[in-house]
């Protein structure tokens, strides 16, 4: 441990004495500094011991002894030493009475001991403890390279909680908690994932000091990784800051830790691009050769139904050019935030929507078959898992933090993904159709997320955003929006509220507050001004979804 005052008063060679300030003598001693202004503090860091002789000081007045030994305790000193035989025989009352005071260690030094020999024994007992704290770094760091060639990440996180006296955790590439030692610090560790996807807004490498409670441990958050986009993240809980010692062994457990997720990553992309040709096998109505090239690796997948994701990453200029006239529905799920800051800052969607649902297979034990296809990405996983279940909140918050476009929105890439409906190995290809299918709403609608299931059950009006039937809308009402914006009635408004109550005078001269004799007059001038039959279904039929395709009506 580093120098205090209490190991210098116990140094043989010193013969210091105690004359103040005795109850504070634990406190560590960062230098020893001697310097005879009447005014030091500008000097002054914080942590060190000051020599004096007092030889420019008013030392045996009261009032300037308070006012000097206040500064110094106010800048942090720790401790007053106090050569006697010099300028003073021995200690002045004043100065003695101002350290009592304000609790300030005072140290007698006597004749025979120079300043200079106080000076070495700090500096040879600050150079002992960063040995001692280096020796022990190496140690910390063999014993973590040990325990992550033979018990993996958990046992390097067992050891690296050991050696901090504290607790560790590892969190995956979407923000959730992996693993944590000992198995009590989970619930700690989980409160944290909002400052881990904070931690990852920031370029990497990133650490920061998550803030919390005042009883709490203290914690420090570091990302894994060598990308641009973080592939995991580590934090350490303890008591107090860390030492030297200390320092080493995390910086040690994040650089074990990166390597093994970057290895990881590599086996991870092996894996990938046997997926891709299992893939291409079920697609192609092949699915015993699929079976046969997957072997064991997607365990029971291809045998259960499973549904077929397809997500495609578009500008978003173009995105939002679809979204125009759509309103935007901030529905997301419970749960939806996960990882969502970490990714939006790498502008990585794609791959934001790959992690999410491969961590979120590989915690619950589920097999799942990811295959990136460029700007595409197709996802094979189990009917009403965990995977699935991971992807609909990834796009969900996606939608959500749509929902109020930042000023500089439309600049990132966006994205848009299809769900097929559940489907077995043989009807792999129609699965695929449905994804695709979707997707094409997803992007035709404005949205992120489209489920083939509601394309069914849903209403055909959201399929009006396309250009040609906007086109169509704004040319069969202009007559209508021009006669109106020249203060001659409200013919637009009327023929809405007349055609949503089906015809029925009362009830829609009610809904505008007119009389229905004025209804019936303005409904004659929209015949006029169109030169078509409001008796006609067919014009009822065009009229009504041109209302309905016009912007902000949906």
């Amino acid at each position: 441990m580093p120098p205090t005052l209490a190991s210098l008063v116990r140094h043989p060679g010193l013969k210091l004495t105690v004359r103040a300030g005795g109850d504070r003598l634990d406190v560590p001693v960062r230098w020893a500094h001697v310097s005879e202004l009447a005014d030091p503090v500008p000097y002054m860091e914080g942590g060190e011991l000051l020599l004096i002789t007092a030889l420019k000081l008013d030392a045996e007045n009261p009032e300037a002894m308070r006012r000097y030994v206040r500064r110094l305790a106010g800048a942090g000193v720790v401790g007053l030493g106090f050569g006697v035989g010099v300028s003073y025989a021995e200690i002045p009352e004043a100065l003695l009475g101002a350290a009592r005071e304000e609790g300030l260690p005072l140290i007698e030094v006597p004749r025979r001991t120079p300043f200079l020999a106080i000076s070495k024994a700090v500096s040879a007992a600050i150079a002992a403890d960063q040995y001692r704290a280096v020796t022990a770094g190496f140690a910390a760091q063999r014993e973590l390279t040990r325990q992550a060639l033979t018990a993996g990440t958990e046992g390097l996180l067992a050891a690296l909680a050991a050696q901090l006296d504290g607790w560790a955790a590892l969190y995956d590439a979407t923000g959730a908690v992996a693993a944590t030692a000992p198995e009590w610090a989970g619930r700690r560790a989980a409160r944290l994932i909002p400052d881990v996807e904070r931690l990852w807004e920031r370029p990497a490498p990133a650490s920061s000091v998550a803030d919390g409670p005042e009883d709490e441990d203290r914690v420090e958050l570091h990302a894994l990784g060598t990308g641009r986009r973080p592939r995991a993240a580590l934090a350490v809980g303890t008591a107090a800051p860390l030492g030297t010692a200390e320092r080493y062994a995390v910086h040690s457990a994040v650089a074990l830790l990166t390597l093994t997720t970057e290895r990881s990553r590599s086996l991870h992309e092996a894996q990938q691009r046997l997926g891709a040709a299992v893939l291409r096998m079920l697609l192609a109505g092949q699915p015993d050769h699929a079976r046969a090239v997957a072997g064991d690796l997607y365990d029971g997948l291809l045998d259960a139904p499973f549904r077929v994701i397809v997500a495609e990453q578009v500008s978003g200029s173009a995105a939002r050019a679809h979204a125009d006239g759509h309103a935007r529905v901030a529905a997301a799920k419970p749960g939806a935030v996960t990882a969502l800051a970490a990714v939006e800052a790498a502008g990585d969607r794609l791959g934001g929507l790959a992690e999410s649902v491969e961590s979120a297979a590989a915690r619950s034990g589920e097999a799942v078959l990811v295959v990136p296809e460029g700007e595409r990405l197709v996802v094979l996983a189990s009917d009403e898992g965990a995977a699935v279940a991971a992807g609909l909140r990834y796009a969900a918050a996606l939608e959500a933090a749509r929902a109020v476009p930042e000023p500089t929105a439309g600049e990132e890439d966006e994205l848009v993904v299809g769900l097929s409906a559940p489907a077995g190995p043989i009807a792999a290809a129609a699965a695929y159709k449905q994804a695709e299918q979707a997707l094409s709403v997803a992007r035709r609608r404005g949205r992120v997320l489209v489920e083939h299931d509601q394309l069914a059950s849903g209403s055909v009006l959201p399929l009006l955003a396309d250009d040609a039937v906007k086109a169509f809308a704004d040319g069969l009402l202009r007559p209508l929006h021009e006669h109106d914006a020249r203060g001659r009635g409200d013919l637009v408004a009327s023929l809405r509220a007349w055609l949503s109550r089906h015809g029925q005078w009362d009830a829609a001269a009610a809904d505008l507050g007119v009389h229905r004799h004025t209804l019936r007059y303005r409904m004659r001038r929209v015949e006029e001004i169109l030169g078509r039959s409001l008796d006609d279904p067919d014009v009822r039929m065009d009229l009504w979804l041109a209302l309905k395709a016009a912007p902000g009506a949906q």
